[in-house]
Parts: structure tokens; sequence; C-alpha cells
């Protein structure tokens, strides 16, 4: 019903601007335009659609925000990958093998 909506207004508006019959046409096809809008039926139609168009953009708009989400966990654990592979490796690009968590303490001379 939208679609036929959409081409009959089309249609008058394509009449309107092509015709030459003059204002009082104009003027007729626009009061019957109003009258077509102001339809109680039409109304219905234009609020179910108003109302299927925010459940649609609240879910596209969740399902944009878990993905977003996702992505940029997945990308803040590969530059933590690269990070830490990057602070582990010697001058020739290897990784050196592992080394103790902390550093060995120097034994110190007692009193």
């Amino acid at each position: 019903m939208g679609s036929k909506l959409t081409f009959l207004a089309g249609a008058a508006v394509g009449y309107v601007l092509g015709s030459r019959a003059g204002r009082a046409r104009y003027e007729e096809i626009k009061a019957k335009a109003r009258a077509v809008l102001d339809d109680d039926r039409v109304q219905d139609v234009v609020e179910t659609a108003k109302e299927r168009a925010a459940e649609a953009a609240g879910a596209a708009g969740a399902a944009v925000r878990a993905k977003v989400g996702e992505v940029a966990g997945d990308a803040g654990t590969a530059l933590k990958d690269k990070v830490t592979h990057a602070l582990h490796r010697d001058d020739d690009g290897h990784t050196p093998p592992p080394t103790m968590s902390t550093p060995p303490v120097a034994p110190t001379s007692g009193p």
C-alpha cells in the first residue's frame, strides 16, 4: 500500500509541475492530496510505518553496538599481542627465550 501511495503522490506532483491548467487546477489537486493525507486510514498506515521504523532502528543500533564492541575487543587483543612481542624481541628481531619474572637480587654483605 505504501508503494501505491508513493506512486500516486509522485504522479500528482508530476502532473502539477507539468500541467498548464493553471492555479485553479493546482489548488484542486492540492486540496485532494491534503484530504488523502488527512484520512484516518492513511494516518494509521503512517503511524504503523513509524513504529516499525523505530523498532528496526533500535534492533540495528543494538547490532552495530555489539559488532563495534567485538571489533574493538579483537583490535585491542591484537595490539596488546604486537606490543608484547615488540617489547620482548632482541635487536635481530628474534624473540629471546623466557626469563625470570623478577631479576636476581645481588647478595648484600651483612654487618
